[in-house]
C-alpha cells in the first residue's frame, strides 16, 4: 500500500519509491535482519537511519522500536507508524498512529492522516479510515493526494456494502497447498501450458540473516510445482541458474498462450525498494528453458515488471509495468507490439482510464480482458483486482472484481489458466502464514469458475403432438442480417437433436420434413449467467394433399420450370382492400419463398406488388409499394439478405393476363384474356367484376439474378383450401400498433392480452456517409403500450455494434430508450445491420418476444 515520505512526501513522484517488493515482486520483500548485539540508544537510532537510508524499511523499524523501548520518546512513534503501514502491519500502523495524533497539537502531522487512513482501511475499520481521508482532504493542498482520498473513501463505501450484504454467490478462493505457501511470500502464480504451477518466493522459512553483502537465500527465485494426476500440487524445484541469475531477484513469471515463452523479471533491490528491474523472455517448454534474454524495446532507464503477453489490434503485444517518465504517475501499465524474436516497439501507456496517479500493476491479458491490480482506483483495500474488456477500440471503465477475490489488504496478479475456469492471485489477507505480522506475507489463492454450458434438445412433432421420424434439423448462427448453418441433423429413427451451443449466440433452429410446412425458432445464449438446457418442441403441420392431376399426365408431383425473369404469382397472398398487411394466409407462399432462398443461396428475386384499378393511380402505385414491401419484411425477418430481396410496386400499370390454371377456376374468363379497366366492366355480374378485382391484386416474384432458371414443385404455390383472401371481412384483423420488425406482426389485438408492446418512434436509422473507422450512436425511444410489464432479457448485434438499454422492467404506459454505438472499423462495404431486442416475456406460442431495430451506412472508401 502506498506510503509517502521520511514522515510523509507530498508529491506523488515519491509513490514509486515506497512499494516495497510489493512493487517489484508484488508482494513483500523478505524480512532481512541484522545480527542482534548490545547497542545504546544512540546506537541503535544511528542504525536506524542507517537503514532508513537505505530503504531497509524492516531493520529500520526493528532499530526505531527498540530505541522507544529504550526511552519511550514519542517523537519516534510517527517514523514507527509510517514503517509499520510501509511493512504492511496495519494493525500496528493504526494503533502507532492512534497514539500520535492523541498528543499531537492541533495541525501537527496532518499530512500523516491519508496514511493513517490507509492503516485503519487496511485494518477493515472502514469508518475510521472514511474519517481520517475526509480530514486529510480538508487540510492538503495536494490536488492530485486529494482525489486519491476521494477514491479511498468510495472504495471503504464498497467495503461497507459488501460486508453488509455478504452472500453465498461471493466466490470463495483458497489458499493452496503448503507445500507451496509458506512463511515468506509467493507471488506471480502462472499456469504453464502443461497445467503445472510456476511462482516467485525466497529460498528461505526463516528470517534471513543478513551479514554480508550476497547472502545465501536473499534472493527471489523462480519455482515449479508439477501437478499430480489427482490435482495436487508436488513439492516445488528451482529453476536452473540460466534462469534465476545469481545476485538478482527473479519473479514475475508468464506464459504465451502456446507455452513455448516464458518471460520474466530480474531486478536488484536498494533495502525493500526496487533499484532497476528488466523484463527476460526464455524459449522452450516446461523442463527445457534456454538461458533467457533481455528484450529489447520495453527496457530502457526505467523500472520494467510485469511483463504479460496479449494481443491489440489484431498484433502480439506485450503489456509491462514502469515507472518511465510521462506516465499518469506512480507505476503505470504500458504495452508494446511485437515486432521481432525477443524485439518490441516504442512502449506505449494505457492512458487515465486504466493508469492513476497511484499505480497500477500485476497485469494479465485474456480473450480481450485485461485484468490488473490498482490502489489508485475505489477499491476495497490496498491493491485491488480491476478488469477492463477490449471493443477493438478502446478500454471499457475498469471495473472492480469485488469481495471475495479483493479483501481489505492487497490483491494481485490474477491469473487464468488457457481454459479461464481456473486461476489464482496473491493477498496478504489474514489467515496465511507469515514470518511477522498477520499481514506481512503474501500466499497464493486459488479459485475455481464455474463453467457455463449451453446445449439444446429438439422435438419434432407433427400437429397432433406425434413423433416424425426422418426429419432434419438444422442449426444458424446469426450475425449482422446474415445466418451460417454450423449444424445439420437428420434423424431416420426417432425425433430428437441434440446440440451443443457456444455462449453469447443467437442461433436461428429449423425443423423441416417432407409433407410438411417448416418452422423456425430463435435461441439465444447471449448473457447467461448459469450452464442451462435449452429445450424446443416444433409442431409441424402437414402440407395439404396434391391436387389431382390429369389422367395424361404422369403420376407423382407435378412441377414447373421457373426461368430467370418470370413472374410466378404467390396464388395465397392476397390483402385486404385498401390495405397492405401480410395476412395469414400469405405465409404458406412466403414461406416457400424462404425455403428457395435458402436453396438456392446465389439467387436475387423481385417481390412485385399489383393493385386493382381502383382508386388514384398514385395512391395505387404507394399502395403497390408499400404491399411489396410488407413481403419484403416478412423475408428479411427470417434472416435473409436485404441485398438479395428487391421490392417493386407496379400499382395498376400491369394488368394480370389469365393464364391456364386461373381459367380453370374461373368458368367466365379464358386463358390469354387480360384483366383491364374497360374488360372488368364489361363482366355480367358484380361478383365476377370483384373476383377479377381481387385477381388484379396480386404478388408475384421473379428471378432477377442467379440461377437462370429452377424447379419447384407446382403444388407448393398453389391456393389453400378454404382460404378465401382478400375479402374474408369477418377475420379479425391484426394489431395496428405492431410494426413488421416485431415477431409479434400478424398477431391480434385478443392475442396480445397481457403482453408488452414495444412501440419505438422510429425503428430503423441511415447513419448516411461514414469513412472507415468513424463510430456513430443512434437513440431509439420506444414506449410500451401493451398490458403487461416489458424486461428485456438482452440485446444481440454484430461484433460492430454495442447497446446501452434498460434492464428494469418497463411498465405499461412508461417509456425507455436503446442506444445503439456503431463502430466501421472492421468494415469494408455497405450493410444493413440488425439490431435484436429479446424479451423475457413470450408469445401466445410460448416463443421469446424478438423485436427489431435496423441501422444502415454507407462506407466511403
Amino acid at each position: 500500500m502506498p506510503a509517502t515520505g521520511r514522515i510523509m512526501h507530498k508529491s506523488t513522484e515519491s509513490m514509486r519509491r515506497v512499494l516495497l517488493l510489493v512493487a517489484c515482486l508484488g508482494v513483500t520483500g523478505a524480512l532481512m535482519a541484522q545480527p542482534i548485539t548490545k547497542s545504546t540508544y544512540n546506537s541503535m537510532l544511528q542504525v536506524a537511519e542507517e537503514k532508513l537510508e537505505a530503504k531497509d524499511y524492516y531493520n529500520a523499524l526493528d532499530y526505531y522500536e527498540r530505541a522507544y523501548e529504550e526511552k519511550e520518546n514519542r517523537d519516534l512513534l510517527p517514523m514507527i507508524a509510517e514503517l509499520s503501514l510501509k511493512v504492511r502491519d496495519y494493525a500496528k500502523a493504526r494503533r502507532t498512529y492512534a497514539n500520535v495524533f492523541r498528543r499531537a497539537d492541533e495541525g501537527e502531522y496532518e499530512e500523516m492522516r491519508y496514511n493513517y487512513g490507509l492503516a485503519c482501511k487496511g485494518y477493515e475499520r472502514y469508518d475510521e479510515a472514511i474519517e481520517q481521508f475526509q480530514l486529510f482532504i480538508e487540510s492538503s493542498n495536494d490536488e492530485t493526494m486529494k482525489d486519491l482520498a476521494r477514491n479511498q473513501i468510495t472504495g471503504a463505501e464498497m467495503a461497507k456494502a459488501f460486508d453488509s450484504q455478504r452472500s453465498d454467490d461471493l466466490p470463495e478462493p483458497d489458499r493452496i497447498s503448503r507445500k507451496v505457501n509458506q512463511a515468506f511470500s509467493e507471488y506471480s502464480p502462472a499456469y504453464s501450458r502443461s497445467g503445472n504451477l510456476y511462482f516467485s518466493t525466497f529460498p528461505s522459512e526463516e528470517v534471513i540473516i543478513v551479514e554480508t553483502e550476497g547472502c545465501e537465500g536473499c534472493y527471489s527465485m523462480i519455482y515449479k510445482s508439477n501437478v499430480d494426476e489427482d490435482g495436487d500440487f508436488e513439492d516445488p524445484s528451482e529453476l536452473p541458474p540460466t534462469i534465476n541469475r545469481p545476485g538478482y531477484h527473479t519473479s514475475g513469471v508468464s506464459f504465451d498462450r502456446e507455452g513455448t515463452t516464458m518471460y520474466y523479471t530480474q531486478a536488484e533491490l536498494q533495502g525493500n525498494t526496487v533499484k532497476s528491474s528488466r523484463i527476460y523472455a526464455s524459449l522452450g517448454g516446461e523442463d527445457d528453458w534456454d538461458a533467457g534474454n533481455e528484450l529489447i524495446g520495453v527496457n530502457g532507464e526505467w523500472v520494467a515488471m510485469h511483463p504479460a503477453p496479449g494481443e491489440l489490434f489484431g498484433s502480439k503485444v506485450l503489456f509491462f509495468v514502469s515507472d518511465m517518465d510521462g506516465g499518469e504517475g506512480g507505476l503505470d501499465i504500458y504495452y508494446a507490439t511485437y515486432k521481432s524474436e525477443g524485439v518490441y516497439g516504442d512502449p506505449v501507456n494505457l492512458g487515465p482510464k486504466i493508469n492513476t496517479p497511484a499505480d497500477e500493476v500485476t497485469p494479465f491479458y485474456f480473450d480481450g480482458t485485461l485484468y490488473y491490480s490498482s490502489d489508485g482506483h475505489p477499491g476495497l483495500g490496498g491493491q485491488d483486482i480491476f478488469y477492463t474488456v477490449w471493443n477493438g477500440s478502446f478500454w471499457s471503465e475498469p471495473k472492480n472484481m469485488g469481495a471475495g477475490f479483493n479483501s481489505a489488504q492487497d490483491d494481485q496478479y490474477f491469473r487464468l489458466d488457457n481454459e479461464g475456469y481456473k486461476g489464482f492471485f496473491t493477498s496478504n489477507r489474514p489467515g496465511g502464514t507469515s514470518v511477522y505480522s498477520r499481514t506481512c506475507c503474501d500466499d497464493i489463492y486459488g479459485f475455481e469458475i464455474e463453467k457455463i454450458e449451453a446445449d439444446l434438445i429438439v422435438g419434432v412433432f407433427d400437429d397432433q403432438k406425434k413423433v416424425i421420424k426422418g426429419s432434419t434439423v438444422d442449426l444458424k448462427v446469426r450475425a449482422a442480417s446474415m445466418t451460417r448453418t454450423i449444424d445439420q441433423q437428420t434423424n431416420n429413427d426417432g425425433n430428437r437433436f441434440d446440440f451443443m451451443l457456444d455462449l453469447e449466440e443467437t442461433y436461428q433452429v429449423i425443423a423441416s420434413k417432407e409433407g410438411y410446412y417448416p418452422d423456425t425458432a430463435l435461441i439465444a445464449t447471449v448473457g447467461l449467467k448459469e450452464s442451462r438446457t435449452f429445450e424446443q418442441r416444433f409442431y409441424l403441420k402437414p402440407l395439404p394433399p396434391p391436387e389431382p392431376t390429369e389422367p395424361t399426365e404422369p403420376e407423382g408431383p407435378l412441377y414447373d420450370t421457373v426461368t430467370i425473369e418470370q413472374a410466378i404469382v404467390l396464388e395465397n397472398i392476397l390483402y385486404d382492400f385498401n390495405d397492405d398487411k401480410i395476412l395469414p394466409a400469405a405465409e404458406s407462399d412466403l414461406q416457400v419463398i424462404l425455403e428457395l432462398l435458402y436453396e438456392y443461396p446465389e439467387m436475387v428475386i423481385e417481390m412485385g406488388s399489383h393493385t386493382d384499378v381502383r382508386g388514384d393511380d398514385d395512391y395505387n402505385q404507394n399502395l403497390a409499394q408499400r404491399r411489396a414491401e410488407s413481403a419484403r419484411t416478412w423475408l428479411l425477418e427470417r434472416d435473409i439478405d436485404p441485398n438479395r430481396i428487391q421490392a417493386r410496386g407496379y400499382g395498376e400499370e400491369v394488368p394480370q393476363t389469365v393464364s391456364e390454371r386461373i381459367a380453370g377456376q374461373y368458368d367466365f374468363l379464358a386463358v390469354g384474356d387480360v384483366l383491364t379497366e374497360e374488360f372488368i366492366n364489361n363482366l355480367e355480374t358484380e361478383e365476377q367484376q370483384e373476383a377479377a378485382h381481387q385477381i388484379n391484386r396480386r404478388t408475384e416474384f421473379k428471378i432477377v439474378e442467379g440461377p437462370t432458371s429452377i424447379t419447384i414443385q407446382r403444388t407448393r404455390l398453389l391456393k389453400k383450401d378454404g382460404e378465401e383472401g382478400a375479402d374474408a371481412s369477418n377475420k379479425p384483423k391484426p394489431d395496428p400498433r405492431v410494426h413488421p420488425l416485431s415477431s409479434l406482426y400478424g398477431r391480434t389485438t385478443p392475442e396480445l392480452n397481457g403482453l408488452p408492446l414495444m412501440v419505438f418512434e422510429d425503428r430503423t436509422h441511415d447513419f448516411g456517409n461514414m469513412e472507415r473507422g468513424d463510430v456513430r450512436s443512434q437513440v431509439f425511444k420506444f414506449t410500451n403500450e401493451g398490458d403487461g410489464p416489458l424486461k428485456i432479457s438482452v440485446v444481440s448485434a454484430c461484433d460492430c455494434t454495442t447497446t446501452d438499454y434498460p434492464t428494469k422492467a418497463i411498465a405499461p404506459g412508461e417509456s425507455g430508450q436503446i442506444k445503439v454505438t456503431f463502430d466501421s472499423t472492421d468494415k469494408e462495404e455497405n450493410e444493413i445491420i440488425d439490431v435484436d431486442i429479446i424479451l423475457e416475456q413470450s408469445d401466445p406460442d410460448g416463443t421469446p418476444i424478438i423485436e427489431k431495430l435496423r441501422y444502415k451506412y454507407n462506407l466511403i472508401q
